[in-house]
């Protein structure tokens, strides 16, 4: 992992205010909302550390466009069957990694807490963004999200994005 490239605070601002919106549409459950933060051309992967580490490509939950980001919102709305819950998400330690032509290289922690019906929350999810962001575009969007989770496993309840 490179040292962080940029102390251009517009640049930064613009790459804060993208993951505020996307983590507020997530946790405010406007998940319809939520493809629109990529590119029609795009990568979203939920991978493990341990995976990711080695090398090995195998995530839990991979989409390579708009589309299919479209298509698991849809699942989530009409196929999924769960218990209601709701998340919220902290993001910290953004850091620019790299800029070329346009497209932002953003590494930042996060960490996802699940709410259930009763009001429990428990620590869901916690890892690493690891992003490619067009941010000649207005608003930013993401072209690509690694979500790199440190935890052991994941619990069977993945069913709201991270």
């Amino acid at each position: 992992m490179t040292a962080p490239i940029s102390d251009d605070q517009t640049l930064y601002f613009r790459i804060e205010r993208l993951y505020a919106r996307y983590i507020r549409a997530i946790d405010d459950d406007r998940l319809e909302a939520w493809p629109d933060f990529f590119a029609d051309t795009c990568l979203y992967k939920i991978i493990s550390a341990e995976n990711h580490d080695q090398g090995l490509p195998l995530g839990i939950i991979h989409a390579d466009s708009r589309a299919m980001l479209h298509d698991r919102v849809s699942s989530i709305r009409r196929a999924n069957i769960f218990e209601d819950h709701r998340y919220k998400h902290f993001v910290s330690g953004i850091e620019v990694h790299g800029l070329e032509a346009g497209v932002a290289t953003v590494v930042a922690n996060y960490q996802a807490i699940r709410i259930d019906i009763r009001g429990n929350a428990v620590l869901f999810s916690v890892g690493r963004y690891q992003d490619r962001i067009a941010i000649d575009r207005d608003p930013p969007v993401f072209l690509e999200k690694l979500v790199i989770f440190d935890n052991e496993r994941v619990d069977t309840l993945l069913a709201i994005p991270l």
